[in-house]
């Protein structure tokens, strides 16, 4: 899909870091081949995600957020004089896409990233960004292994993970629910099968509830009703499910149509509106994990009503954590003087920004410090906290 990349083009000077721009909604989904190389006086902020196809609404808020931030960074003077500028790069959460946005942005000599969205994408894009020394900072993968296994010193994020997600959830379904039969399913992705794993190992370990079912389905199917028979001939109470919204709207109404109406609680890649709009009626009651919101926060009050004024609605999946994200970036440049990668990695561990998620910096793994999930559930076609 085509469309055009609004470039908020702004003069000052300094080289080496790229951002990335979109236009209003209807203009926002962008191509790697639409981007054109920044000027070399401007601080670039790249911006790399699902911006078209079916996991758009999760990219598209994040492109957004990033163009807020930058507008209100550049009404104020800018980075040390310097102008933020944006370029876009969709890779519609497929590696093979993101590996290409990766190796773009890279050639344009960009220096730091928001992105990726999905972490499948993330993991496949960030060797090309370590080799070349530039950071990354995701608002929304969630794979434990991004940050814990130590493997990506450039990479960040302003979510949490999710050993800690899974955990959550299972938790909730166990201690709330009173759930004793769980079954566990998943899209076999990084993102999807890591949150179902950690909820299965939480659920194993507590002893409380069995998992009568542990299964991986495919992407993109059109008919799940295999699966939905094998979950209700284990003589489940509760569907677990790791992955996104397209995969549980097609398997919640499946389960329905078939008289299974039991609990089916689900992650940040479910806790969408896209997921209600798909699933209709059949969403009300799903529960969903997701990224705890600050209402009371003055800046996520200002992010949220910023939004609202320049694009007539509410904001997003993600876009808290994607303001934070170029909050961050920008703020660890500005602490460091420069663009140089040691001394802005360095900021982000040390420097504390107030952000619509909370006062943070990120720990020695990349991780933002002090953020956590909550459970919301649909009511009434719209997702509500319930803890």
């Amino acid at each position: 899909m085509k469309s055009r990349l609004l470039m908020t083009v702004l003069g000052v000077a300094m080289a080496g870091l790229l951002v990335v721009g979109c236009g209003k909604k209807e203009e926002q989904k962008a191509e790697a081949t639409n981007a054109t190389a920044p000027a070399s006086n401007k601080l670039v902020l790249g911006v790399a995600g699902a911006q078209s196809g079916d996991l758009a609404s999760y990219g598209l808020p994040t492109l957004n957020a990033a163009k807020l931030v930058a507008k209100d960074i550049n009404a104020k003077g800018g980075v040390h004089g310097m102008q933020v500028e944006i370029m876009a790069m969709d890779d519609q959460c497929k590696p093979e896409l993101a590996t290409n946005a990766a190796t773009k942005l890279v050639s344009e000599k960009v220096g730091i990233v928001i992105g990726h969205i999905c972490s499948g994408a993330t993991k496949a894009a960030l060797p090309i960004y370590k080799d070349a020394k530039v950071i990354v900072m995701s608002p929304s993968a969630t794979s434990t292994e991004l940050t814990q296994n130590g493997s990506y010193p450039n990479f960040f994020r302003t979510i949490s993970y999710d050993l800690l997600q899974g955990k959550a959830a299972a938790t909730f379904v166990v201690d709330t629910l009173k759930l004793k039969k769980i079954a566990v399913i998943h899209d076999k992705g990084d993102y999807g099968k890591g949150f179902a794993e950690s909820a299965k190992e939480a659920l194993d370990n507590g002893k409380q509830a069995k998992v009568v079912m542990f299964e991986g389905i495919t992407p993109g199917g059109v008919d799940y009703s295999a699966v939905v028979q094998k979950i209700k001939a284990a003589g489940a109470d509760c569907v677990l499910f790791g992955g996104y919204h397209p995969e549980a709207s097609k398997i919640v109404a499946q389960m329905h149509k078939k008289g299974l109406k039991v609990a089916f609680v689900s992650d940040d890649g479910v806790k969408d509106d896209t997921f209600i709009k798909t699933a209709g009626p059949d969403a009300e009651g799903v529960y969903a994990t997701g990224p705890q919101i600050l209402a009371d926060n003055e800046v996520y009050k200002k992010a949220v009503a910023d939004y609202k004024q320049a694009y007539g609605e509410e904001p997003g999946a993600f876009f808290p954590q994607a303001y934070a994200a170029a909050q961050a970036l920008l703020n660890a440049v500005d602490k460091a003087g420069s663009t140089d990668y040691d001394k802005v990695v360095a900021a982000l561990r040390k420097e504390y920004i107030e952000t619509p998620v909370g006062k943070i910096k990120f720990d020695d793994k990349g991780d933002a410090e002090g953020v956590s999930f909550s459970v919301y559930q649909v009511k009434s076609g719209k997702y509500e906290l319930v803890k």
